[in-house]
């Protein structure tokens, strides 16, 4: 059975956006065809779009990688979920519509108390900051973590999480009013990185060499300041690199310290590695979810027919948590 589509196509001379449609089959074995209600954006759509980020060969060409929705139908073998189910998940691709395919060990429970438009706000960053903070990090209880771009989803998601599994959580951010916001959600500090130095800032406050875990968003002159900051046996995790894939770096304290740098992205993983980050999440995370203790920071929502406006929005940077498409 097929069943026709709306989607965001992207125009390859202009890199314009508009809305299309197609014909999507009934899901394979191992997936879930999701009706979706809303979608989330992150800023490897915007690099998708510009041509910087293209996808693996058996992902679609569409862009958006989570959503949340009603399940439609379900593929062979899948027996967690059952068509009706509420859903969100991590796509291959294709979110950016009012249907979607996802593996059925990517798809998460809607947490109780949240609406569609919060949960499409949650599949991303949370395995994102669970892969990075928790299985390479290995964060353990007590430890101090940094994360760099507290406000965008990842930090405000990261925040909470580190913060209900015991960690002591410092973070960056570019206002203020954002750094304010970023400390009424857990944080025991929050550096304006556009005013100050933030390692200073932190040699300040006595946290010299005594960052256990990094998160780091930024990149370019940055990199310096994690190895500067961190503490003995400390690990740092790159995931994006805003401010610059080159630096010029003394790495004498990753010798001294003992230090672990590394990065990952989460798309190139298998589904096999993604499935496993969902069961640990919802064994671990999904507890302070459903209490509540965690919730996804939403900034603002868009209809699927202004995702131009969206993107603009996001690349200006004044948003504060997750921008949403709701279709």
């Amino acid at each position: 059975m097929t069943h026709t589509r709306r989607y965001i196509d992207i125009n390859p001379d202009d890199r314009s956006l508009a809305l299309a449609s197609d014909s999507i089959a009934d899901p394979a074995a191992g997936e879930v065809l999701i009706k979706v209600a809303a979608a989330g954006i992150n800023r490897a759509d915007l690099m998708q779009r510009a041509g910087l980020y293209p996808p693996p060969e058996d992902a679609s060409p569409i862009m958006g990688l989570e959503v949340a929705g009603t399940v439609l139908a379900v593929g062979a073998g899948v027996t967690d979920w059952q068509p009706g189910d509420p859903v969100c998940a991590l796509t291959h691709g294709g979110g950016y519509a009012d249907l979607a395919l996802a593996p059925a060990g990517q798809c998460l429970p809607v947490p109780a108390g949240l609406d569609m438009t919060q949960a499409a706000a949650l599949p991303e960053a949370l395995l994102t900051v669970w892969h990075n903070i928790f299985q390479r990090a290995a964060m353990q209880p007590g430890e101090n973590v940094l994360i760099h771009g507290g406000a965008s989803g990842i930090g405000t998601l990261g925040i909470q999480m580190a913060c209900a599994m015991g960690g002591e959580v410092y973070t960056t951010a570019g206002s203020d009013e954002k750094c304010a916001a970023l400390e009424a959600l857990g944080a025991r500090r929050a550096f304006n990185y556009k005013i100050q130095d933030f390692e200073a800032a932190c040699i300040d406050a006595g946290l010299r060499d005594r960052m256990n875990v990094i998160l780091d968003l930024a990149g370019g002159d940055f990199i310096q300041k994690n190895l500067n900051l961190a503490a003995p046996e400390g690990r740092i995790v790159c995931i994006a690199f805003i401010r610059g894939f080159q630096a010029e770096v003394n790495f004498a304290p990753l010798l001294l310290k003992r230090l672990t740098l590394t990065g990952s992205t989460l798309r190139a993983q298998s589904f096999a590695q993604k499935a496993l980050m969902c069961a640990e999440l919802r064994q671990h995370i999904y507890p302070h979810l459903e209490n509540g203790s965690i919730k996804p920071v939403i900034d603002r929502v868009f209809e699927l027919a202004d995702v131009a406006k969206a993107h603009d929005y996001m690349q200006s940077g004044a948003h504060m948590g997750k921008i949403v498409l709701r279709t």
